[in-house]
């Protein structure tokens, strides 16, 4: 399979299917952690954020915009407070705010809080500022992985 399918909050919540190209290995015994299912071709993908190009399908759909929020699991969706729930007042995003300021080595609590300073401070000039920095933040490669060098853990709420 080259595509990975995978059902994601969208904007108001509303399911969508979110398209990007596939980077793990199947689930199975012999790859233990979330790191180790991860294709060298995979990782290529993700080190240059080319897994994420499917999603301009999303976008052509009008399920996605190329600047918001990124769609998180729609398992999260009741661990959400009021605060952290207002990033679904807007359509999600290819890249936001949160991943040109640190993506995956942000904490979930800083994650939300870009998230909603970009929802409550919509503008193009900051959509034009994001996109920048999203290019930049592609040739960096900083912040791909948490702290700990993993990916990055599941939202557990507050």
């Amino acid at each position: 399979m080259v595509l990975f399918k995978q059902k994601r909050p969208g904007k108001h919540e509303k399911p969508f299917v979110l398209l990007k190209f596939q980077t793990l290995r199947p689930m199975s015994e012999a790859f233990i952690s979330h790191h180790q299912r991860v294709t060298k071709f995979g990782n290529f993908l993700r080190k240059t954020s080319l897994d994420e190009l499917p999603q301009l399908i999303n976008v052509l759909k009008g399920e996605m915009s190329l600047i918001g929020p990124r769609p998180l699991l729609m398992e999260y969706l009741p661990l959400y407070n009021d605060f952290q729930k207002k990033r679904h007042s807007v359509l999600p995003g290819i890249t936001g705010l949160a991943q040109v300021k640190g993506r995956n080595a942000l904490s979930w609590e800083e994650k939300f809080k870009f998230d909603v300073h970009y929802v409550e401070n919509l503008h193009w000039k900051l959509d034009f500022k994001i996109g920048i920095m999203s290019f930049l933040a592609i040739f960096s490669q900083r912040g791909i992985y948490d702290t700990n060098g993993q990916i990055v853990e599941n939202f557990k709420g507050n």
